[in-house]
Parts: structure tokens; sequence; C-alpha cells
């Protein structure tokens, strides 16, 4: 599956459950996952969506684990059961 139709669907089920899935860009800290996901509750989530098979650059795997440092999850999505899965996490 293709990047573009695994992010559409992305924002379209955020939205469904009241939350925003906000495409994330810093001109100054490169390699940030492509959407910022605001649930209610103030629950925040990061995903990084990729055409299926991809992987991330080593400088957004960087990322990813700094983030997760913080304690943010951050999820990499190739696929629609991963897409589910995330979906089924951020519903709970």
């Amino acid at each position: 599956m293709n990047e573009k139709t695994l992010e559409r669907k992305l924002v379209e089920r955020v939205k469904r459950l009241g939350g925003l899935a906000l495409k994330f860009f810093s001109a100054t800290f490169t390699g940030m996952p492509d959407r910022i996901v605001l649930m209610p509750g103030g629950r925040v989530y990061f995903a990084e969506i990729k055409t299926t098979g991809k992987k991330p650059t080593a400088r957004q795997a960087f990322v990813h684990r700094l983030l997760r440092q913080l304690g943010f999850e951050v999820w990499v999505i190739d696929t629609n059961e991963l897409l589910d899965e995330f979906t089924e996490r951020i519903a709970a």
C-alpha cells in the first residue's frame, strides 16, 4: 500500500475517533514523524507513514528513539494491519 493512501486513512480514522492527525513539519529539526496525533484527554502519539516495506531513514529512526525516550509513542505504519492496530490503541 502506498504512503498517501495510508496517510489519508489514518487522518479519516483519527477524525472519526474525535482526534486530530496533523501533518507535522519542523524546519529546524529534521526526521520528525509525518503526523502528530492528538486525542481527547491530552493523549499524544506520533505516526510515521511509509509505503509497505519501506523503512525509516537513519535520521528518522534516531528521532523516533529520542521521542520514545521522552515517553511518547511513535508508530511506523506501512500496512493496513498496523493502521488497524494503531487505531485500536488510540481508541482505548
